[in-house]
């Protein structure tokens, strides 16, 4: 079997707003490739973590620190020649400049769906710190990623395995020189 990394280490930022399965997807797919996972809501403070769940947004000062420790974990990554996948909202094209900055070596998945879909997921969940309120702000904030940032765009009505066996595929790694 061949070694499924690529040539040299690459980071996805699997990215959508709160309850498009971005957790969810990262950790599958990080295990299906073999890669190291990490969520981007492990990144957040303790005092972003309690506003957001008294139902306030951050704000884009708020969220920048956020950003810069995932984008320092991501360029530790790299630097150790990891190939790796992390969960990250990364709603806007700013806060996508923040985490990749030009690295050919960082790719988005962007993982879509209607607000119907992406609602009923949201109210379904329990012990989530983003309550379902804070959606609309999520909607709000959304520059979807336009093709100069080349991003793999999955619809999320499928199951995760079948996002996670369709963004595998768009990856160009056979299916066999996959882990599991």
């Amino acid at each position: 079997m061949t070694d499924p990394r690529p040539a040299a280490p690459t980071v996805l930022v699997v990215m959508g707003v709160s309850g498009s399965g971005k957790s969810t997807v990262a950790a599958l797919l990080a295990e299906r490739l073999g890669w190291t996972f990490a969520d981007g809501d492990d990144f957040h403070t303790a005092d972003s973590i309690a506003r957001m769940r008294g139902g306030h947004p951050l704000d884009d000062a708020a969220r920048q620190p956020w950003l810069e420790r995932i984008r320092t974990w991501i360029d530790g990554r790299l630097a150790a020649g990891e190939n790796a996948v992390i969960a990250c909202s990364a709603l806007k094209c700013a806060y996508r400049r923040t985490l990749i900055d030009g690295t050919a070596r960082v790719r988005l998945v962007f993982l879509e769906g209607s607000r119907d879909i992406i609602q009923s997921r949201v109210r379904a969940r329990h012990g989530h710190f983003m309550p379902a309120t804070l959606l609309d702000s999520q909607f709000a904030a959304l520059e979807p990623p336009g093709p100069d940032e080349a991003p793999i765009t999955v619809g999320i009505e499928e199951s995760p395995d079948a996002i996670v066996a369709a963004v595998a595929a768009r990856l160009d790694i056979p299916a066999d020189d996959v882990c599991g």
